[in-house]
C-alpha cells in the first residue's frame, strides 16, 4: 500500500520529473551490472508443480519432482553429527556469543508498569570447539547423575547460551530432550513434565523461583541451574537435589561416562506446542525430522556460508528457532550478535517494527516526512517491476536499516501469516527480502520458503525439496481442488520431516496424521491454501477459523484479522462470532500514543484505562476499524459491529497469546466473556 503524498501537485510532479531522468540515465548501466533480467527471470519462473498432474497434487519443487531430499551432508544423519560437522569445518570460530549485563534498573511505563532496563557491556565468545567440549562434559555429568539414554529430561529455560550447550549434550548423549516455554502456565509445564515423567530437568534461577513448582513433581529428583548461583534451596521437597551446570561438566570431565550415539529414527526432541487451541501437546521428532527440515530450509536461503551471522530473538523451544539456529550450525552463521545478515521472527515483531517506524515518521518535519515518502513510493514501483534503488536505500533508508545492525540480507517471518503492509515495509525499508515461509511444529517448522528473488507479498513460497503437498476438498467451508483460478483446500504435508506424532495421544495421532501407501508420513494442517500457476502456495483460511454466521455467511476471524492490524491505532486485535448471531465482534488492545492524541483531539481526559473504557472512545475506534475494514475489502458481514477496548496489552505472561504472539482464542474468550454478552445484547 503506498503512503499518502502529501504535497502540492507541482513539486510532486517537479519530484518525478528528476526521479525520471535519474532512471533514464541510471537504468540501462545498472540493468546490465547488477545481473536484474536474471533475478528477474528467477521471480517468474515455475517454482513447483502437481506430480500427478491432478491439481489436488502432491506438488513438489521443480528441482525434486522425483524424490525428495532428506540430508544435508553425507553421513550426517543425527544432530550430534551436525554439530561435530561444525566443530570439524570451523573449530575456532566463534560459535555462542552472550553479552555482559552491567546492571539492571526499574524504568517506568506511561502505563504505570514498571519494566526491568538491562545495560548491556561487550559480547563475549565461545568457539565451536569450547561448545563441544562443554557440551560433551555436560552430557557426562549428566549421566553421572543418573540420566539414561532414551530417558526423557527436560529443558525449561530462556534463549541463551547454555540452552544450546544443554540440548547439544542430549544430542550426544541420546537423551531425548523435553522443550517447554518458559512463558506457559503452571497447569501446562505440570502437564507437559508429568506426561513425559523426566527425573531431571535443566533451567533458571529466575524460572524456578517463578514458575516451576516443583513440589507436585514426584519423579523429580535432580535440577541443573543454568546460573552461576548458590543451590542452596530451603523450600524444596525432600530427595530434590540443586546443581549448577558448571558443576554438572565438572562432574562430567572424567572419562568413565561414554557417549551412546543416537541413530536417526531415534527422538531427539519432544517439543511442547504453545497451546493456542487448548492443552499444550508434545510432538516427538526424530533426529531425521529435524536433519531433514533443515536440508529443506538451507537449499532456499541462497549462498548461505560462514561469513552470515545469525541473531537468536525466538524462543528456543519455538520450532522455527531451534531450526533455524541448526541450519547455522552446519554453515557456521550461528551467532546472537549485533549486525546480523540473517533474522527469523514471528509477523507480531515485524508488525511492532512497521508501526513503531511509521510512528517515528509521523514525528518528522514536514520536508523529512515528504522526502521519506515519495522515496518509499518510488521504492515500492520499482520492486513491483523487480529493480531496486541504490541511491534511495543510501540517502533514506539507511537510518531505519541500522535499527537491526545494517548488513541484514534475508529476514525470515514464520509462526503466522505476514499482511502484505508489513511484509513490504520490511522489504522497502530494510533493504532485503522478507522469506515469508509456512510451517508447523508438526513439520519440523519446515514446508515451505518463498524465494530470495520473489518480491510478492501474500504467499509463503514453494515447497521446500524435503516436503510435498495436497490440497484436500473441505465441502463444508467450500474449498476444492477444482477451484478456479486456483484449485484449493486444506493443506496436507508429508516427507521425511513429518513428525513421529504426538507423545502418548493415539486419538490425535489417528486424526491429523497418516501413512500412505508408498509409506510416507503424511500430517493434516487443518489450514486452507490455494496453489497459484508458479507453484507458490496462498494460505487463505484455516477451519478453525471459520464460523458461520446465524444468516449463513462464513467469515474467517483470522482474515478479518489480518486486515485490520494495519491500523496504526490497533497494537492487536482478536475477532470474534457466535453462530447465533449475525455479525462478528471484536477485543481490541489500542495503541497507547496513537489513542491518547486522538482522545485529545476529542476532548477526553482521564487515565489509560479510563480512556479505554470510555463508550465515546470505544465508538470513535470502532468508526476508524470500520473505514480500515472497507479499505482492505472486507465484506459487510465480516466488519465487527463492536468492540471492547482493552488497557491491559496481551503477552505471553498474561496467557492470553502463545510465545509466538498467537491468539489464544479460548483463553481470550473466556477472559471477555462479559463483555461477549454486553455486546451480544446480554444472551
Amino acid at each position: 500500500m503506498k503512503l499518502k503524498e502529501d504535497m502540492s501537485p507541482l513539486l510532486l510532479q517537479v519530484f518525478r520529473s528528476v526521479i525520471w531522468v535519474y532512471s533514464v540515465i541510471t537504468f540501462l548501466p545498472w540493468y546490465l551490472l547488477s545481473g536484474a533480467s536474471g533475478s528477474q527471470a528467477r521471480a517468474k519462473r515455475v517454482k513447483a508443480r502437481s506430480v500427478s498432474g491432478n491439481p489436488a497434487g502432491p506438488y513438489r519443487a521443480v528441482s525434486n519432482q522425483l524424490k525428495l531430499v532428506s540430508l544435508l551432508h553425507e553421513g550426517v544423519d543425527t544432530l550430534d553429527k551436525v554439530f561435530e560437522y561444525a566443530v570439524v569445518h570451523f573449530p575456532q570460530r566463534d560459535c555462542l556469543g552472550t553479552r555482559e549485563v552491567l546492571s539492571e534498573e526499574d524504568e517506568i511505563q506511561p502505563n504505570g508498569k514498571v519494566f526491568k532496563k538491562v545495560i548491556l557491556g561487550d559480547y563475549n565468545w565461545l568457539s565451536y570447539e569450547d561448545t563441544f567440549h562443554l557440551s560433551q562434559r555436560f552430557g557426562s555429568g549428566l549421566a553421572s547423575l543418573g540420566q539414561k539414554p532414551l530417558c526423557n529430561i527436560a529443558i525449561f529455560c530462556e534463549t541463551r547460551a547454555e540452552w544450546i550447550i544443554a540440548a547439544q549434550a542430549c544430542f550426544m548423549y541420546n537423551f531425548p530432550l523435553v522443550t517447554l516455554y518458559s512463558t506457559l502456565g503452571g497447569a501446562a509445564i505440570a502437564h507437559g513434565l508429568n506426561e513425559t515423567e523426566v527425573t531431571h530437568i535443566i533451567t533458571s534461577k529466575d524460572l524456578l523461583q517463578s514458575r516451576l513448582k516443583v513440589k507436585t513433581r514426584r519423579r523429580l529428583k535432580h535440577i541443573i541451574l543454568v546460573d552461576k548461583k548458590p543451590t542452596s534451596w530451603p523450600d524444596l521437597p525432600r530427595g530434590i537435589m540443586v546443581h549448577n551446570m558448571a558443576a554438572v561438566q565438572e562432574l562430567g570431565s572424567k572419562p568413565e561416562n561414554y557417549e551412546k550415539k543416537p541413530v536417526p529414527s531415534d527422538i531427539a526432541v519432544i517439543m511442547y506446542t504453545s497451546g493456542s487451541t487448548g492443552i499444550p501437546k508434545g510432538v516427538m521428532i526424530s533426529h531425521s525430522n529435524i536433519i531433514a527440515g533443515i536440508t529443506g530450509m538451507a537449499e532456499r536461503i541462497p549462498n548461505l556460508n560462514e561469513n552470515d551471522t545469525y541473531i537468536g530473538y525466538l524462543p528456543l523451544a519455538h520450532v522455527l528457532e531451534l531450526s533455524a539456529e541448526l541450519v547455522s550450525d552446519l554453515h557456521h552463521n550461528y551467532t546472537s550478535v549485533l549486525r546480523p545478515t540473517l533474522m527469523a521472527a514471528v509477523p507480531e515483531i515485524m508488525d511492532r517494527i512497521y508501526k513503531n517506524v511509521m510512528t517515528k515518521v509521523e514525528e518528522m518535519s514536514s520536508v523529512q516526512k515528504t522526502l521519506f515518502v515519495l522515496a518509499y513510493n518510488y521504492k515500492m514501483e520499482q520492486l513491483s517491476k523487480g529493480y531496486s534503488t541504490p541511491l534511495c536505500d543510501r540517502l533514506v533508508f539507511r537510518k531505519v536499516r541500522s535499527l537491526l545492525g545494517g548488513n541484514t540480507r534475508m529476514l525470515l517471518s514464520g509462526g503466522a501469516p505476514l499482511s502484505a503492509a508489513t511484509q513490504r515495509f520490511m522489504n522497502i525499508c530494510f533493504c532485503c527480502p522478507v522469506g515469508q515461509g509456512y510451517g508447523l511444529t508438526e513439520t519440523c517448522g519446515a514446508g515451505t520458503i518463498s524465494e530470495f528473488s520473489d518480491y510478492s507479498t501474500g504467499r509463503v513460497g514453494a515447497p521446500l525439496v524435503c516436503s510435498e503437498f495436497m490440497l484436500k476438498d473441505w465441502e463444508e467451508g467450500g474449498y476444492f481442488s477444482t477451484d478456479k483460478p486456483n484449485p484449493r483446500g486444506e493443506i496436507l504435508i508429508g516427507g521425511p520431516n513429518v513428525t513421529m506424532g504426538y507423545y502418548k495421544n493415539e486419538q490425535k495421532n489417528r486424526e491429523d496424521f497418516f501413512v500412505d501407501a508408498n509409506g510416507q508420513r503424511w500430517f493434516c494442517t487443518g489450514d486452507i491454501g490455494e496453489f497459484h500457476h508458479d507453484g507458490c502456495l496462498k494460505i487463505i483460511d484455516r477451519k478453525k477459523d471459520l464460523v458461520k454466521l446465524q444468516a449463513g455467511e462464513y467469515v474467517s476471524l483470522g482474515k478479518v484479522e489480518a486486515v485490520l492490524k494495519n491500523c496504526s491505532l490497533i497494537d492487536n486485535i482478536c475477532a470474534y462470532a457466535n453462530s447465533d448471531e449475525s455479525f462478528v465482534i471484536g477485543f481490541v488492545v489500542p495503541n497507547q500514543k496513537q489513542l491518547t492524541v486522538l482522545a485529545e483531539q476529542k476532548g477526553i481526559r482521564g487515565s489509560w484505562e479510563e480512556l479505554c473504557n470510555h463508550a465515546e472512545m470505544e465508538k470513535e475506534v470502532l468508526r476508524i476499524i470500520t473505514d480500515a475494514a472497507v479499505t482492505g475489502k472486507l465484506e459487510r458481514f465480516e466488519i465487527p459491529k463492536k468492540i471492547r477496548l482493552s488497557a491491559e496489552p496481551w503477552t505471553p505472561e498474561t496467557g492470553l497469546v502463545t510465545d509466538a504472539f498467537k491468539l489464544k482464542r479460548k483463553e481470550l474468550k473466556t477472559h471477555y466473556q462479559d463483555d461477549i454478552e454486553r455486546m451480544y445484547g446480554g444472551k
